[in-house]
C-alpha cells in the first residue's frame, strides 16, 4: 500500500491478484475490465498529468492487499465510467454481470453527492452515504481505496481544494474506515490528511521521529531479541515485528496535552502466533519478565471490539526501563486488524477451484443494521448524522454483556435505559428496574466495561418515562423515547381534530356525513398534499389547520386562486398619474408589497389595507391566494418609465463568479441593489434584489445569466 506514485500496469495487477486467487475466469473478467476501462478512459490525463487509467489501476491495486475477490477488483478497474463516459449501468451489466454493475452504480452514486461544511445539505449527503453501507459493503471498500489514491496525489491540486479534501476524508471516511476495522487504509487516510490539514504539526512530528530514529531502532531491536528469545525458549512459534505509531495517532495524543517523549506506544512490539491460547501464555512469560505499567492491560480476545479486531495489549517497561506497548496476536486476528471485515472477502483455491471463505454476516454486518435503525429513528438528516457520530462512529465505547454472555457495545457513560433499548425497542419501553453485577442500581447509573446487566420488565407498563431523557446517552434511547410521546401526542390531536372539524360543521349547520364525503376529501387531501383523512384529523388537532379554514375549503367553488371576483365593469382613468391604476377611484394611494414585489408586466392585484391604502401583490402571491374580501382590480399605467425592485435567486457550481453576474446585470441595464450569499460553500447561492423596468426585461436578465457556464438555475422569488 506504500507504493504510493508507483506506475503500476495491468501485469502488475494480475501477479499481485494471483497470489490469492488464480483462477482464469476471475483473472479474465479482470482483464477484460482493464481493456474496457483503457478504451473508455484513452487520451484523458489526470492534473498530475498521467494518464487516466492510472487511477483506477492504483485503485484495484490497494484492493488487493485486503484479498478482493475478481467482482470487486473488476468494479475498481471501471468504477468511473458510469460517471465520466458515455458508459451506462446496463452496458456495464451486460458485458461484466449484475455485480460489477451494481458495485460501479454505487460508487457512482456515492461520488456524485457534494460535501460542504454547513448545515442540513451536509448532514443529507452524509446520510446518503452511510445508509448506503447497508446494501453492499464492498461499495464503501473500492471507495475507500479510491479515495487512498486521490490522497496519495492530492499535492497537485490547489490549497484550498486540499484542505476541503482532507477535511472530508477526516470527518466522514475515516470513521467508517476505522468502524469497518480497516486500519491499513485509515491510518494512512488520517495521517495524509494531517498533513495537508495541519502541516506544521504533521511535519514537526515527522522531524521529531527521524531525530529519534536511530536511538529508537536501537532499543526496539534490543527488545525484540530479547522477547523472541524468551518464546523460543518455550518452544512457541511466533513472529515479532516493531511496528511505528502512525503520525495522526501521536498528534491526537499530543492535541490531548501529552508531551511527544511521553507517549507510550511510540516504542511498540507486535507479537503474532498460530492460536489463540499461545496469546496468553505469551502474555504470561512477557509479565514475568518485563514489570507490566498497570492499568494499560486490554483483553480484546475475550472481549472483541464490534468491527471484529481482537488482540491483547500490555505496556511493560522493557529494556533500560523504557516503555513498550506490546500487542499479541494470531495471524487470523493480524488479518482482521488490517483489514477489518474487508478480510472475510479472500478466497482459498482447492484443487484448482475457487471458494469463498465467509463466516457470520450476522456478526459482520452489525455496523450496518445499527447504521438503518438509527436512520429509521431520526426526525432530521442532521439528528441522523449526530446519532452516527455518537452511538456508531464513537472511539469512547465500553464492553457490556448480557445474562446470557453476549456483548453488547455502548457509548461512554451509557444508562441500563440506554442497554435496555440496545436490546429491543419493547425492552426500554417496558423498563422498571436493573441488576448489575448481581447489585439493583438507579437507572441513570453509568455503566462500565465487563458490567453484566439484567433488565427487569413489566407487561403492565405505561411506557417509558419523560424523565428518562434527562440522562440517557445513546440517540437511540433518545429517539424511542420521543417516539413513544410523540405516537401518544399524535392520537391525542386525531381525536381532537375529528371533535373540531365536527363541531364546525354543525355550527355552520352543515350536515356531517353528506359534507364530509369521498369526493370533498379526496379534493382537500390533494390541495393540502396530505396522505390520508387521519393525517387530516391531526393537522386540525395540533392547530396547523383551523376546522374553520378546512370548511371553507371544502365549501367554496372551485375556482382558480389567479381570477380575482370581479367588482363591475367600471372605467379606469387613463389619465392618472399613478403607476398603478385603480379600478373605480382616482388617484389613491397604493404600495407595491414587499412580500412579491411586482413589476410591470405581472398581472397584479390590490387589496384594501387598514389606514394605509391598497397594497399591490401579485396575482399569483401565496399571501392573497385565499383572500376573497378587500381584493380591487388594478393595473400597470402604461405610460410609466421607473426602475422597480424584484428578487431573483442564481444557483451555480462554483465559487467567485459574482463580477460575471455584475457583468451580466450591467449589460441588460438591470440594477443591483443588495447580493447576499445563501450557501457559502463552493457551491455558492445568490439571493440579489435587482430594479428592473418590467417583466420583459428581467427574463432577459435571467436567460442571459442562464447561458453561464457555471449558472445551474435562476428562479425569481414569489
Amino acid at each position: 500500500m506504500n507504493d504510493l506514485n508507483r506506475d503500476i500496469t495491468i501485469n502488475d495487477l494480475i501477479s499481485k491478484f494471483k497470489l490469492y486467487n488464480n483462477n482464469k475466469e476471475d483473472i479474465d473478467l479482470i482483464n477484460r475490465a482493464y481493456d474496457y476501462a483503457y478504451k473508455k478512459h484513452f487520451g484523458v490525463k489526470r492534473i498530475s498529468g498521467d494518464d487516466y487509467i492510472t487511477h483506477p489501476l492504483n485503485v484495484a491495486m490497494i484492493l488487493t492487499d485486503i484479498n478482493a475477490d475478481a467482482d470487486c477488483m473488476a468494479a475498481a478497474l471501471l468504477h468511473d465510467t458510469i460517471e465520466d463516459t458515455d458508459t451506462t449501468k446496463e452496458e456495464i451489466a451486460k458485458l461484466f454481470g449484475n455485480e460489477v454493475s451494481l458495485l460501479v452504480d454505487g460508487v457512482t452514486k456515492i461520488n456524485r453527492l457534494h460535501f460542504s461544511n454547513a448545515g442540513e445539505q451536509m448532514a443529507a449527503n452524509q446520510r446518503k452515504i452511510l445508509v448506503g453501507l447497508s446494501e453492499d459493503v464492498r461499495v464503501i471498500i473500492i471507495k475507500l481505496a479510491d479515495r487512498l489514491h486521490n490522497m496519495r496525489t492530492l499535492y497537485v491540486m490547489p490549497e484550498e481544494r486540499q484542505k476541503k479534501k482532507a477535511r472530508e476524508t477526516l470527518e466522514i471516511l475515516t470513521p467508517v474506515a476505522d468502524r469497518l476495522g480497516i486500519n491499513k487504509i485509515k491510518s494512512e487516510l488520517e495521517d495524509l490528511s494531517l498533513r495537508y490539514l495541519k502541516p506544521d504539526a504533521y511535519f514537526d512530528i515527522l522531524e521529531k521521529l527521524n531525530a529519534k530514529k536511530t536511538e529508537m531502532d536501537k532499543d526496539v531491536e534490543k527488545m525484540l531479541n530479547d522477547v523472541s528469545t524468551l518464546l523460543t525458549e518455550h518452544n512457541i512459534n511466533h513472529e515479532i515485528f516493531g511496528r511505528s505509531k502512525s503520525v495522526y495517532s501521536i498528534y491526537k495524543k499530543m492535541q490531548k496535552g501529552k508531551k511527544f517523549n511521553d507517549i507510550y506506544d511510540i516504542l511498540a512490539l507486535r507479537v503474532i502466533v498460530d492460536t489463540e491460547s499461545e496469546c496468553y501464555l505469551v502474555l504470561g512469560l512477557i509479565h514475568s519478565k518485563y514489570k507490566p505499567v498497570p492499568n494499560r492491560f486490554k483483553d480484546y480476545i475475550a472481549m472483541p471490539k464490534t468491527n471484529l479486531y481482537q488482540s491483547l495489549h500490555t505496556t511493560v517497561f522493557g529494556v533500560e526501563g523504557k516503555l513498550f506497548e506490546i500487542q499479541i496476536r494470531t495471524h487470523e486476528m493480524h488479518k482482521i486488524a488490517e483489514y477489518g471485515i474487508a478480510s472475510h472477502w479472500t478466497y482459498k483455491a482447492k484443487g484448482g477451484s475457487v471458494k469463498t471463505v465467509k463466516d457470520s454476516m450476522e456478526h459482520k454486518l452489525q455496523i450496518f443494521r445499527s447504521i438503518m435503525e438509527l436512520n429509521e429513528d431520526s426526525s432530521s438528516p442532521e439528528e441522523f448524522i449526530n446519532s452516527i457520530k455518537q452511538d456508531v462512529l464513537t472511539t469512547d465505547s465500553i464492553y457490556v454483556y448480557t445474562p446470557k454472555g453476549d456483548v453488547l457495545e455502548l457509548p461512554a457513560a451509557s444508562t441500563p435505559i440506554d442497554f435496555a433499548y440496545k436490546v429491543h425497542t419493547e425492552v426500554g419501553n417496558s423498563v422498571v428496574g436493573a441488576i448489575v453485577n448481581d447489585s439493583i442500581v438507579p437507572l441513570d447509573y453509568h455503566l462500565k466495561t465487563g458490567d453484566i446487566i439484567k433488565i427487569n420488565t413489566s407487561k403492565t407498563s405505561r411506557g417509558p418515562n419523560k424523565d428518562w431523557l434527562n440522562f440517557v446517552v445513546t440517540s437511540q434511547a433518545k429517539n424511542k423515547i420521543k417516539s413513544f410521546y410523540n405516537k401518544l401526542e399524535k392520537d391525542d390531536y386525531l381525536v381532537k381534530g375529528q371533535e373540531l372539524l365536527e363541531e364546525e360543521l354543525r355550527h355552520q349547520e352543515l350536515p356531517i356525513a353528506t359534507t364530509i364525503n369521498n369526493k370533498n376529501m379526496e379534493r382537500i387531501l390533494n390541495e393540502l398534499k396530505l396522505k390520508n383523512i387521519n393525517e387530516l384529523y391531526t393537522n386540525i388537532g395540533a392547530n396547523k389547520y383551523t376546522a374553520a379554514y378546512i370548511v371553507k375549503l371544502i365549501t367554496k367553488n372551485t375556482e382558480k386562486k389567479e381570477q380575482p371576483p370581479k367588482i363591475g365593469n367600471i372605467k379606469i382613468n387613463p389619465n392618472s398619474k399613478n403607476d398603478i391604476l385603480v379600478e373605480g377611484m382616482g388617484d389613491i394611494k397604493v404600495s407595491l408589497s414587499g412580500c412579491c414585489k411586482p413589476i410591470p408586466g405581472d398581472k397584479i392585484i390590490g387589496y384594501i389595507t387598514k389606514g394605509s391604502g391598497i397594497t399591490i401583490h401579485r396575482i399569483t402571491c401565496p399571501n392573497i391566494s385565499d383572500l376573497n374580501e378587500r381584493l380591487v382590480k388594478v393595473k400597470w399605467n402604461n405610460k410609466t418609465t421607473k426602475k422597480y425592485f424584484t428578487d431573483i435567486i442564481i444557483h451555480t457550481n462554483t465559487s467567485d463568479n459574482l463580477l460575471d453576474i455584475i457583468s451580466k446585470a450591467s449589460y441588460n441595464n438591470v440594477g443591483i441593489d443588495s447580493v447576499s450569499t445563501i450557501n457559502k460553500s463552493e457551491y455558492k447561492i445568490y439571493s440579489i434584489t435587482v430594479l428592473v423596468e418590467n417583466l420583459d426585461k428581467l427574463n432577459k436578465f435571467i436567460t442571459d445569466l442562464n447561458k453561464l457556464p457555471f449558472t445551474l438555475k435562476v428562479e425569481r422569488i414569489k
